[in-house]
């Protein structure tokens, strides 16, 4: 039987009440299913392995950005070169051999850089072959535009008017920046532009031949198409032949125009053209004469075909290549009653209607020629005196 205590009253009710009171201990709570999985799943290898592999991808991804990064500043960076290079790339070279071949010569300062440089701008298939001029400071970005440009750096061969094909020929087989055979055959006299001709370093020498007899055929046959009506020369070959004794009878261009107009007046009246320069070509061919070698008397009285003071109108070709100028000035030649034509001291040229002035100014020539030999044979004393 259970004892019961009796209640409480008064002071002592509060007194009890003022007393801690001991708590019950909280009933067991068994775990929830749901919990146990998480936990375990948590713990589970394959997302513990997933974790790593995000991590590493995290940190694969931050060190790629890094390095792209750091590609990026070195391939725009200045480069290496302390003054301007020449870099020749070489038909059918790949990307990879161009890279080498930049860091060995100094150009570049990192051959891999250069070619993922060069891949990540989407270019790598577009570097051109030939000889380009890196200048000094150059970052990799700069040669690779330049390599991409395909503006090689430029050679050049000069065929001055008044040479003969044979010697604009010689100039173009000297050239070392050229390569490759001449052709066969010796293009006609006066069929080659007189120009300075441009061209890459390799380009071939027949390909220049073809090229400058090209561009002279459309020269003469456009001027040909705006000539005057009333010339007395009626094809295309005598034009060139005469546009050529034109070219050799004077180097002043504001001459060209009235020495063209003698020679088309004496060609009317039926006088022969007693030039010069045509009695040279017959002797020496395009060898051309020697500089030190004058004209004889006797050379004026050899016949030869192309001797236009022993045979009546033009000779048969060509004595030399005619530029432009000379070929417009016989295309339209100045109105003149102009006959004779005698060289003024000055480097140009007197001119005449009639044979008594032209003699007047052949004496005026021959005097200033006579006082210049006096001249120069002083000079040579002088100087035998002094040694």
């Amino acid at each position: 039987m259970t004892e019961t205590q009796p209640p409480i009253f008064g002071r002592a009710a509060a007194d009890h009440a003022a007393q801690p009171q001991p708590v019950p201990e909280p009933a067991s709570v068994p775990a929830s299913p749901v919990l146990l999985r998480r936990s375990r799943h948590a713990r589970n290898r394959f997302v513990v392995f997933g974790h790593f592999v995000l991590s590493l991808a995290v940190l694969g991804a931050v060190a790629a950005g890094g390095a792209a990064y750091y590609g990026k500043t070195v391939f725009d960076a200045a480069g290496p070169l302390t003054q301007p290079s020449i870099f020749v790339v070489e038909r059918n070279s790949g990307l990879r051999d161009i890279s080498v071949r930049l860091f060995t010569e100094g150009v570049v300062s990192d051959e891999r850089i250069f070619q993922l440089g060069v891949r990540a701008s989407g270019k790598a298939d577009e570097l051109k072959a030939g000889e380009y001029e890196v200048p000094a400071g150059a970052s990799m970005r700069d040669v690779m535009d330049i390599i991409v440009s395909g503006r090689s750096v430029q050679y050049a061969v000069t065929i001055p008017e008044g040479l003969t094909v044979q010697q604009a020929w010689s100039r173009i087989a000297d050239n070392t920046a050229l390569t490759g055979d001449m052709p066969a055959t010796l293009p006609a006299e006066g069929t080659l532009l007189a120009d300075t001709y441009s061209f890459p370093r390799g380009t071939a020498r027949a390909d220049v031949v073809a090229r400058l007899t090209e561009l002279q055929t459309k020269l003469v046959n456009d001027i040909w198409a705006t000539r005057a009506p009333d010339l007395p020369i009626s094809t295309i070959e005598e034009f060139v032949t005469l546009a050529s004794i034109v070219e050799k009878e004077t180097a002043l261009a504001e001459e060209r125009p009235r020495v063209a107009a003698v020679f088309v007046n004496r060609l009317r009246q039926g006088m022969r053209l007693q030039s010069d320069p045509t009695i040279i070509y017959g002797i020496f061919g395009g060898a051309g004469k020697p500089a030190d070698r004058p004209i004889y008397k006797s050379d004026i009285e050899t016949p030869t075909t192309y001797n236009t003071y022993t045979i009546d109108g033009l000779p048969p070709g060509p004595i030399a290549i005619p530029g432009r100028a000379s070929l417009e000035a016989v295309a339209r030649p100045i109105t003149t009653k102009d006959l004779f034509f005698v060289a003024d001291g000055t480097g140009g040229h007197v001119f005449a209607e009639t044979y008594e002035e032209h003699n007047a100014n052949v004496k005026k020539w021959r005097a200033i020629e006579a006082e210049r030999e006096k001249a120069a044979e002083a000079a040579e004393g002088q100087t035998q005196q002094n040694n």
